[in-house]
């Protein structure tokens, strides 16, 4: 839960000073702890409104004896505003529910409000993963981030953003997705020093 203050303080959350990075609906968890695992100099911070993908979570979090991870269960925007500027090294969104009905973009986690947060939120140099399956929401999710100047989109050849980069972790539902025969877009965005 976001404290009743309406902030966050980062350097409250682990016992020393460390880079954080958020993941926003992590879903079963997998790829949060996998990061976990694989960096523990940081501090992982993940947000989930669904109790069965907290303890799926959870599990993983004990049998690996992880001890740099933080969850928040509730909305992740109530999250991003109680964050202060620059605290974030990376962010990630992974295959985040497209909402495909035109009446229901206005839910969709990565939106015109969002970008820009996440754009306040990074440190300079900071990254920003955004995964989907769903082309409408990848050109959706193109078009929201492309004007927030501060992030920069990292994809130099067609093949960048239609390839998972060997430091990201796969998940679950990007299995499910390729199982059934669907692409998968990896976006990936740098924050600028600027701005």
């Amino acid at each position: 839960m976001v404290p009743e203050t309406g902030r966050i303080d980062p350097a409250g959350l682990f016992a020393d000073p460390r880079p954080l990075w958020l993941e926003i609906g992590f879903g079963g968890g997998e790829h949060l702890a996998a990061q976990a695992a694989a960096h523990p100099e940081r501090g992982l911070i993940g947000c989930e409104p669904y109790i069965d993908g907290v303890a799926r979570l959870l599990a993983l979090a004990e049998a690996e004896r992880l001890q740099n991870l933080r969850v928040v269960v509730d909305d992740a925007r109530l999250l991003l505003d109680a964050l202060p500027d620059r605290c974030l090294e990376r962010i990630f969104v992974l295959f985040p529910d497209p909402w495909p009905k035109t009446r229901h973009h206005k839910r969709r986690i990565v939106n015109a409000t969002t970008a820009a947060q996440f754009a306040r939120l990074l440190v300079p140099g900071g990254e920003l993963r955004l995964a989907t399956d769903d082309m409408g929401y990848a050109r959706w999710m193109l078009q929201v981030l492309w004007p927030v100047r501060q992030l920069a989109w990292l994809a130099r050849r067609p093949g960048d953003w239609q390839e998972r980069p060997p430091d990201w972790p796969a998940t679950r539902y990007e299995g499910k997705a390729l199982a059934a025969g669907r692409r998968c877009v990896y976006l990936r965005f740098k924050r600028s020093a600027e701005g």
